[in-house]
């Protein structure tokens, strides 16, 4: 039986150029990348050296706080470049793919009647470890630490983003191996969450809570969800996992290979022909950009979604966790008097003159112009308005930016992570970077308290 769970405050930014339900098949990339900036926190120690030949699945480096965690390559080929950024930190490892891949293959595990650290083991081994996050600090989690609940939402809300109840389709064996083998590694429950009239394969698994989620944006953000169901005080930790990452779990627990397969939703008002494509973890996003058609010269493409998302080349490499490509015009013009005269095109939750509150379901073609200048925080009310969470983000900004590590843990941090974010940032008229500002303070959190 579900609970359901309406969120009230949020605000649904519906832009143009949605995919359609389509799946076509990514052209091979020749070289794949793996960004060591997806995963935060981590010191890597490299296992192998340049021109050195890797299998899929083989493990390229390890987390030198915890040398059983092992991050692999997801092709076969060679290590052609290491780049490497200032003090020799490592930056990007580029592989050179083979056309005829080999994969390593692990003996396959009994799940149901495998225990619970025979489970991480054969996770950290296999290189989906990372695949599991943690809160707090928004890290890649401690496989020492007992959540006290794990958490995976298959409701998206954020723009553009990739739809979870069309991309699982067919998926379900890998993931209730996923499930049953996360099962075993808290005392808590597994809370799913999905859309209140969706049709997920997430709802028909066992061992499971299943939670029916509706309202704005930001109800598809996990961060919301746990602070609906099961808030984390001091002390306490949940693990996150995303339902494509709980596919590759599965896959990597039935057959013993690492097949780190992305359906990826490539979409923006940029795109001539916006859909879905199946490539694979890391590959060059130039692949699949161009074969939709670009119908701009001046765009920019977003690794993720347009909140949450980073800028990047259209000759860059899929990020590690990202299951969404956005190619949305470059904001680079000045609107004259755009302050001062009533507009049709943008949205405000601000500004009447906008007129954005009385069409709530208009498409908008959105550009990357901030209509604004970075200047100190202007006290709004509209934080509140948008930002679901028990929570006062204002304030908790500010303690982040003095760093009151005190006041930090009153107001809430150990509860958030940057993506939560994203929507204030989006509605702040004093243009703050409110998820750098979440990131500096989690960071600094874990560097003193631990």
């Amino acid at each position: 039986m579900s609970k359901d769970i309406r969120i009230k405050k949020g605000l649904n930014i519906n832009l143009v150029g949605a995919a359609e339900q389509t799946i076509s098949k990514a052209v091979l990339s020749n070289v794949y990348a793996i960004n060591l900036n997806d995963f935060h926190g981590i010191t890597p120690k490299m296992l192998v050296k340049e021109k050195a030949e890797i299998k899929a699945g083989e493990a390229l480096f390890y987390n030198k706080n915890r040398e059983d965690m092992l991050f692999v390559s997801p092709v076969s080929g060679e290590l052609i470049e290491i780049e490497r950024g200032a003090r020799r930190r490592i930056l990007t490892l580029k592989i050179l793919a083979d056309k005829s891949q080999q994969n390593l293959k692990h003996d396959i595990l009994d799940v149901s009647s495998a225990s619970s650290q025979e489970l991480k083991a054969y996770l950290l081994k296999g290189g989906c470890w990372p695949f599991i996050k943690q809160r707090p600090y928004d890290i890649v989690a401690d496989p020492d630490a007992v959540p006290k609940a794990i958490f995976v939402s298959g409701y998206t809300t954020a723009p553009l983003a990739a739809d979870y109840d069309f991309i699982l389709q067919g998926k379900e064996k890998e993931l209730q191996a996923a499930i049953t083998a996360l099962g075993k590694m808290t005392p808590g429950k597994i809370h799913v969450s999905v859309g209140k009239s969706s049709h997920s394969p997430l709802a028909g698994l066992d061992g499971i809570e299943l939670h029916k989620i509706s309202g704005p944006h930001p109800a598809g953000l996990v961060g919301t969800q746990i602070n609906k169901i099961d808030p984390i005080n001091k002390g306490e930790v949940v693990w996150t996992v995303a339902p494509q990452d709980l596919v590759i779990m599965g896959e990597l627990l039935l057959t013993g290979i690492f097949n780190p397969e992305r359906t990826v939703a490539l979409a923006g008002s940029c795109i001539k022909s916006p859909k879905y494509y199946k490539t694979k973890i890391g590959t060059e996003i130039s692949t699949f950009l161009y074969a939709s058609g670009v119908n701009s010269d001046d765009f920019r493409v977003i690794n993720g979604d347009v909140l949450t998302g980073t800028k990047t080349k259209p000759d860059g490499y899929l990020g590690f966790y990202n299951t969404t490509v956005t190619a949305i015009p470059e904001g680079d013009d000045y609107e004259l008097f755009g302050w001062n005269k009533p507009i049709f095109n943008k949205i405000s939750a601000t500004r009447a003159l906008t007129f954005s509150w009385m069409q709530p379901n208009k498409k908008y073609d959105l550009n990357t112009n901030t209509n604004g200048e970075h200047r100190a925080f202007v006290v709004t009310g509209m934080y509140e308005k948008v930002f679901p969470m028990d929570i006062y983000p204002l304030q908790l900004l500010k303690a982040c930016m003095v760093k009151d590590l005190d006041e930090m843990e009153q107001l809430g941090l150990y509860e958030v992570a940057p993506e939560d974010f994203s929507l204030t940032e989006f509605v702040c008229i004093s243009k703050q970077p409110h998820q750098q500002i979440i990131r500096e303070g989690l960071d600094l959190l874990h560097k003193e308290i631990g």
